[in-house]
Parts: C-alpha cells; structure tokens; sequence
C-alpha cells in the first residue's frame, strides 16, 4: 500500500513537481492549495507525510504547522517545509512564535529552501518516512 504524502503550496508548478517526483517514486500524493484545506484533507486522509510550502495566502503554512503540532491526532505525522525564506528566518520566526504563545513547538523532520532540488527532496521523503 503506497504511503499517502500531502503537499500544501499555492503554488500550483510547485505542487505539479512535487506530486509527480511523489508519483513516480511510488507514494499517493494528495495535495491542498492553503493551510486551510491543508489541515481539512490530513485530518480526513492521514497522510503518513505532508510537505508544507511556508507563506501562503488564507492560512500559513507556519500557523498550519503550529495547529498540526498542538492537534493530538496529528502530530505525529512528520512535516517537510518547503520555503523561499531561508532555514533561519524560519527557525527564527518559530522561536519569537513559542515565546509569544509559551508553548514550544518540535522542530519540522526537514527544511527544504525553494526551488527544491529533486534528490534533496526525496531524500527528506524517505529520511522522514522511517
């Protein structure tokens, strides 16, 4: 049974590359285009693995990770971020966010900088599905 994998961009070439590398590598992409309908389809899907573009309208994918991290039936599941901001603004940005709300949220299974380089990228996959 091919593991579920759910890709959260706006983007929609983003989420082409990614669903296809998901495809051809032999996991079941499901995609969402916002943090919003990104939560929706993991609470409904499970997904082994979802992987998360940061900004994004409607919802980010920062609030996205913070909701899936505190939701108990949820954060289990390893998270890829996917960004044109680099790793320490983003980590960076989490710190000032746990401080704020006094909570402390884990670290994603992988950052990925845009553009993603395909074998950088199914490497996290398979590293983060162990």
């Amino acid at each position: 049974m091919a593991k579920k994998v759910l890709v959260v961009d706006d983007e929609l070439d983003m989420r082409t590359f990614i669903t296809t590398l998901l495809e051809t590598s032999g996991y079941k992409p499901l995609s969402a285009v916002d943090g919003k309908e990104g939560l929706e389809v993991a609470r409904q899907k499970k997904p082994s693995l979802i992987i998360l573009d940061v900004m994004m309208p409607r919802e980010s994918g920062i609030n996205m990770y913070r909701e899936l991290k505190n939701d108990p039936d949820l954060k289990g599941i390893p998270v890829i971020m996917l960004s044109a901001l680099s790793k320490k603004t983003f980590f960076h940005s989490q710190k000032i966010l746990d401080e704020y709300k006094g909570e402390k949220i884990p670290e994603p299974a992988a950052y990925i900088e845009k553009p993603p380089e395909p074998d950088e990228l199914f490497e996290a996959i398979q590293n983060s599905l162990k």
